[in-house]
């Protein structure tokens, strides 16, 4: 039987929500400490083994999708891949940079120069 690429979408998505999981898992132990909480969300927004990190990898395929949807929406007029554009700045520039925030404000000291 072959695979649809909506199946391998569903499957992908499987994996990243039992990864995602673990995360969460992990924060919410009661014993992450401001320091580690502010470590955990700089690997979040930027990776340092992965080039990207958490929010930028996901800006980077919703903004894929919204190439992509600018090539087969009907009358080109935006109105899907506008929100998908939007949606991927707001990954990066809003999400990403509240995580960068909330990352300083619990370890200044561990804060990137």
């Amino acid at each position: 039987m072959t695979r649809t690429r909506l199946d391998r979408v569903r499957a992908s998505v499987g994996i990243a929500a039992l990864a995602l999981q673990q995360i969460e898992d992990d924060l919410s132990a009661a014993d992450v400490d401001a320091q580690e909480l502010a470590a955990i969300l700089r690997e979040l927004q930027e990776d340092i083994d992965v080039p990207g990190g958490l929010f930028p990898t996901l800006a980077q395929l919703v903004a894929t999708a919204a190439r992509r949807a600018e090539q087969i929406e009907p009358d080109h007029d935006g109105d899907a891949s506008c929100p998908l554009h939007e949606a991927a700045a707001l990954l990066t520039d809003n999400a990403g940079q509240r995580l960068n925030w909330a990352a300083r404000a619990l370890d200044p000291q561990g804060a990137p120069a």
